[in-house]
């Protein structure tokens, strides 16, 4: 048998065995509420291809290839527990496995991992939360085909509405077609279909109600049957306390906003600060795209190196508050043409780090270009640190805070030295370490950071619902602290 042959059967073997995953990782999902994950990264609803290459991809971050005959006796090992809502890493499982010393097999050690998930330990299943989009635009979009994805058993959160302005003739099925394509993101996963007479859009079997109103005092969401539901405005238009409270009406509990808070809104950034949320709180802000992307890595360097000070630069994808050709604008750069200039404008994120790290004494500055792409940007960060280190230990650190900290969801690492832009688009993580342009000399490091500024954010405003709303389910093995 030649190399090639033994290529392609080798090939053919991992095919079948990824094929086998597909219904024990959904039957886990839709009875348990529990997701598989591999190094971070959802299996649910992935095709065999797909699984494959995440298993491939994990030599990016781990240094060595991974495969699907390594993670399958841990799956295999999860069906035999009873096992209540969860999120499992087979990767860290296989991982953890390999270099245990205890010499347990893999049921043995698997049992012992996940013991947190399991018989008294386990979480009761919630019932569904109710979830409303006050607009529906890019954000708005993606943060319904998350909240689509995550249906899973229906135990979970569940997009019961969205609220918009009326746009006159076949309003609902123009607005379906936005969200069944997408020229950036690709097409919807699964079907579509539209009842004009009931104003509803049906989406893999989700009745989601569109509610047609010009400010929110007009909508009485207990009429639709929406009760305890948290709202999601996308539409920025309100960003203090008194304006999102508009939106506290009956069948409404609490306000997420998808733009960064004024006065005092608490901003959250998942994985850094979403511990702080009080449980009374109502109103609360994500802060903004970028924040997301530079609070994470920013947290993690002064936690183990010390931050003196710091300057961002965000090289910035175009969005929608800027014009296609030169027109009035509010503001004086962001009329010129967003798809034939590089804009110089301004960034709130590096004054937003403030509020969710404000342990954080270091001045961090910041300013941004946008820049015509129209989706994905690139934060550089120019940090002092306290003490000196090398090239080789930052980027031996980061890597481990990608795989086992408690950041790991929030922070990704690459090491492909022909990585662009348009790789990273639909990445679910706040930002992405680039470890061939990161930069140490003495106590001087600049970190690149890219990060996909719609689909990552929509992804950091879930993982925000879900925690206030109580199905973020934990994680196993749990993260290094």
């Amino acid at each position: 048998m030649t190399v090639n042959d033994d290529s392609f059967t080798n090939w053919k073997n991992r095919e079948e065995t990824a094929e086998a995953m597909i219904p024990i990782i959904g039957k886990l999902h839709r009875e348990r509420d529990v997701t598989v994950l591999l190094h971070s990264r959802s299996l649910v609803n992935k095709s065999v291809v797909s699984i494959l290459k995440t298993h491939r991809f994990a030599r990016q971050i781990a240094g060595e290839e991974l495969s699907v005959t390594e993670t399958m006796p841990f799956l295999r090992a999860l069906t035999t527990l009873d096992l209540g809502p969860s999120q499992i890493d087979i990767g860290m499982l296989a991982a953890t496995h390999k270099a245990d010393d205890q010499g347990l097999s893999v049921e043995e050690f698997t049992a012992q991992a996940v013991a947190g998930a399991t018989g008294s330990n386990k979480i009761e299943r919630h019932e569904g939360r109710d979830v409303v989009l006050y607009g529906f635009g890019r954000i708005g979009r993606l943060v319904a085909r998350l909240l689509i994805e995550k249906a899973g058993s229906g135990n979970g959160l569940r997009l019961r509405a969205i609220v918009v302005r009326g746009g006159g003739e076949q309003d609902i099925v123009k607005r379906a077609s936005l969200l069944r394509r997408d020229s950036i993101h690709g097409q919807f996963q699964g079907t579509i279909t539209v009842d004009e007479a009931n104003s509803t859009i049906v989406a893999n079997g989700n009745a989601i109600r569109v509610i047609y109103a010009n400010d929110p005092s007009e909508v009485d969401y207990t009429a639709y049957g929406i009760k305890n539901a948290i709202l999601i405005d996308n539409t920025g238009k309100w960003r203090d306390r008194a304006g999102l409270s508009l939106h506290l009406r009956p069948g409404i509990d609490k306000v997420v906003l998808t733009a960064p808070g004024k006065g005092d809104v608490p901003n959250i950034v998942h994985g850094v600060n979403h511990d702080t949320v009080k449980p009374d709180e109502r109103i609360l802000s994500c802060a903004s795209c970028t924040t997301n992307a530079i609070v994470p890595p920013l947290k993690a360097m002064d936690d183990e190196y010390g931050v003196l000070r710091g300057h961002v630069e965000t090289v910035h994808s175009f969005t929608n508050d800027q014009n296609l050709l030169d027109n009035y604008h509010k503001s004086e750069r962001r009329g010129r043409s967003a798809p034939l200039n590089m804009v110089i404008t301004e960034t709130g994120a590096a004054s937003a780090v403030a509020k969710a790290l404000p342990d954080l004494k270091a001045r961090i500055t910041g300013s941004s270009i946008r820049v015509p792409v129209p989706d994905v940007s690139i934060a550089i960060l120019n940090l002092q640190l306290a003490r000196e280190a090398s090239r080789e230990e930052v980027l031996d650190y980061l890597r481990d805070v990608s795989l086992t900290s408690p950041l790991r969801r929030q922070i990704d690492f690459i090491s492909a030295p022909d990585a662009v832009s348009s790789d990273f688009i639909g990445s679910r993580h706040a930002s992405i370490v680039d470890a061939g342009a990161l930069k140490v000399e003495g106590d001087n490091a600049i970190l690149y950071l890219w990060y996909d500024n719609e689909f990552g954010y929509s992804c950091q405003v879930i993982r925000v619902v879900q925690h206030v709303s109580g199905v973020e389910y934990p994680t196993f093995p749990a993260p290094a602290a």
